[in-house]
């Protein structure tokens, strides 16, 4: 016997079924904006991801040597492998390039709610645009995501913020920052006690003072007094940061935005609007998914200068809001017809059961040559909306029973006419 690793899950069909339709939903959003499907390996080289982040993050990594001797990582995020994608086909590729893609990726780290070492991401993203319409479109675009799931703005809030604003903002101390450093420590805020992360911003150069004065400025939100406190970057920054919430408003998503500086996103590619969706009762206590822009990546990867924009909705996490919520889907199976076999019956259910097939419905038949009672038994345990019974009676008399399984009610049928145009049950025979 076997156990599962720590941070790896199983899913079995009934947990599966809801997870395919969240998927289904998302990936239907996408396509709908005009996002295209990509497929990525599940290798990449560890020193990509070394030169992203530095040498520490292969302990973060599920990272070896194969057998050829090279050193690789299975992928713990799409960004690094679209931007060699990117690279790669650039000249080739129209502007704007808008991908999207759903996968499992892997990172060593902490089990903790919503968080595995597996993980599944749908992964959004647009390439070739600097304009505020492509950032406000990945918001719509998770807005819309979030709607056709059945959420509602009384579930989620998006906490729009900017990167610029908060650099600007700390570029304007009278002291050496390490600005990445300060900026990592206001993505930990909502995280650590309030003295563990004022010390943080003077470990990254601030002093105690300043790191309070920084952070008043930052949660007040009142763009007007940042914009008038720092310089013409955090002016420029602040206007582009209303420019995008201006087009989220054309494009439907305004209602769910909130500008909330204090959001910052942990990695330090991202260069611009930045923002995390959060459950709006506060129930989930870590952000749902988040997403911003990241304009410099591309050419760090060798590239042309290629502005960049995008967003992750996580499975796991995605599912406890949609849980939050009530709104999960149910977690059971869905059989629209069994073909069940009485006798020498074979060729006649495989003929109808291919009919039903090709009409778009869910069908199973016995494999197993079992009894009756036990074909019913195993109907009813994948949940057959409808049985067709064919058995070798029925079929000297040219019939076929079909049986409603809800309601035990029976009907027979002519068999060469079966099942004719469409999905036929029991209600529509019986009228």
């Amino acid at each position: 016997m076997y156990d599962r690793l720590k941070g790896f899950r199983d899913f079995y069909p009934e947990e599966m079924a809801p997870r395919r339709e969240v998927i289904d939903t998302l990936e239907d959003a996408a396509a709908r904006y005009g996002f295209r499907e990509i497929s990525t390996p599940a290798l990449e080289r560890t020193q990509m991801y070394v030169d992203k982040s530095g040498e520490e993050i292969v302990e973060e990594l599920y990272a070896f040597a194969d057998k050829g001797g090279r050193e690789v990582s299975l992928t713990p995020e799409l960004t690094p492998t679209v931007a060699r994608m990117v690279v790669a086909k650039q000249q080739e590729l129209s502007k704007p390039i808008k991908w999207y893609s759903t996968r499992p990726f892997w990172r060593f780290e902490q089990v903790q709610q919503g968080r595995f070492r597996e993980f599944y991401q749908a992964n959004v993203d647009i390439f070739g645009s600097s304009e505020p319409e492509a950032d406000a479109e990945v918001l719509a675009f998770a807005a819309d995501a979030l709607t056709s799931l059945g959420l509602t703005g009384e579930d989620f809030e998006f906490r729009v913020s900017h990167r610029d604003i908060l650099g600007g903002l700390l570029r304007e101390f009278d002291a050496d920052v390490d600005v990445p450093a300060a900026i990592r420590a206001v993505d930990k805020r909502a995280k650590v006690e309030e003295t563990e992360y004022l010390g943080l911003l003077s470990d990254a150069g601030l002093s105690y003072e300043q790191a309070e004065s920084f952070d008043d400025l930052v949660t007040t939100g009142d763009l007007d007094e940042i914009a008038a406190f720092g310089g013409d970057d955090v002016a420029a920054a602040v206007e582009n940061l209303r420019n995008v919430l201006a087009a989220a408003e054309d494009f439907g998503a305004r209602e769910y935005c909130e500008v909330s500086l204090t959001t910052a996103r942990g990695l330090d590619y991202y260069t611009g609007v930045v923002f995390e969706c959060f459950d709006s009762t506060g129930e989930i206590s870590r952000s749902v998914f988040g997403g911003g822009r990241y304009d410099d990546l591309i050419e760090s990867f060798g590239g042309q200068p290629t502005p960049a924009v995008g967003v992750a909705p996580g499975l796991a996490p995605l599912s406890l809001l949609c849980q939050r919520a009530g709104i999960w889907p149910e977690e059971a199976l869905s059989t629209d017809y069994y073909v069940l076999t009485v006798g020498d019956t074979r060729d006649v259910a495989a003929r109808i059961a291919g009919d039903l097939r090709e009409a778009g419905n869910v069908v199973e038949t016995d494999v197993a040559g079992r009894s009756f009672g036990a074909q019913m038994g195993y109907a009813d345990s994948i949940n057959a909306e409808t049985v067709v019974i064919v058995g070798e009676q029925d079929l000297a008399n040219g019939e076929v029973t079909v049986k409603d399984m809800a309601s035990g009610d029976q009907t027979t049928v002519d068999v060469d006419s079966f099942p004719g145009e469409g999905s036929p049950t029991y209600d529509d025979l019986a009228e």
